[in-house]
């Protein structure tokens, strides 16, 4: 598919309505117009896997941090968000964020100072976020399936921080896929002790227990508070 074919695909697809996001229009069943809407929609999906694989293919050895958008620099979680950035960066790895502001800034901003890749993959949302300054390059997303395959795609483990649903929604994604095996074993690291280990401890209690999990899929998961044993654990390939 060339730029022409994107842009256009795009174009057609349309602009928000009012505070509509695509995602919304799309899963939208009252509204009957996919006679003449829906092929056009498949048509920004399409642009937007290209736009994404285009940019994305070459990157290299990647992270992903996540976490809340709504940490200020004023909060100890940026601070550590922005030294794993920093620390990532030293070791040779893209960071990859939602981003946004809060604890994707902060990763961002640690990668960018230090010289390193700085990736933000942004999304639609009904309220304005717009990206981070401290990227090398940063994409807006439609939708959010296609902004989650390429955290999946091109990240070779995760780092995930304190955050709300968002942060939990990918967080399981990753552990979902790791388990089912349809993507190699990689690292995800929590961080944050005193964030997690209620999290850590209700899913051994209630979800294992029950046998609806292993014991396994919980442990895989390191949960620390140190950014320098974050750093170090998510970029030694297995935990």
């Amino acid at each position: 598919m060339d730029d022409a074919v994107i842009q256009e695909s795009l174009k057609q697809a349309g602009s928000p309505v009012g505070n509509q996001t695509a995602d919304q229009r799309l899963l939208n069943d009252q509204v009957r117009d996919w006679r003449d809407q829906d092929p056009w929609r498949a048509m920004r999906i399409q642009a937007e896997f290209v736009e994404g694989f285009d940019h994305l293919a070459e990157l290299g050895p990647a992270v992903s941090v996540f976490g809340s958008a709504r940490i200020g620099p004023d909060q100890p979680e940026y601070q550590l968000a922005r030294h794993i950035g920093s620390g990532l960066a030293t070791k040779g790895r893209t960071v990859i964020t939602g981003g946004g502001p809060g604890i994707m800034e902060a990763a961002n901003r640690g990668a960018f100072e230090h010289g390193g890749v700085s990736i933000g993959l942004g999304i639609e949302l009904p309220f304005e976020q717009e990206l981070n300054s401290f990227l090398t390059w940063g994409f807006t997303f439609h939708y959010f399936f296609v902004r989650k395959t390429m955290f999946l795609k091109y990240s070779q483990g995760f780092v995930v921080m304190p955050g709300g649903f968002g942060t939990f929604d990918e967080l399981f994604e990753a552990l979902v896929l790791a388990q089912t095996g349809k993507v190699e074993q990689f690292p995800v690291v929590l961080v944050g002790k005193s964030y997690w280990t209620g999290l850590l401890d209700w899913l051994r209690a209630e979800v294992v227990t029950r046998g609806l999990i292993t014991a396994f899929d919980v442990d895989r998961v390191p949960v620390v508070d140190d950014p320098d044993q974050a750093v170090s654990l998510v970029t030694a390939g297995r935990v």
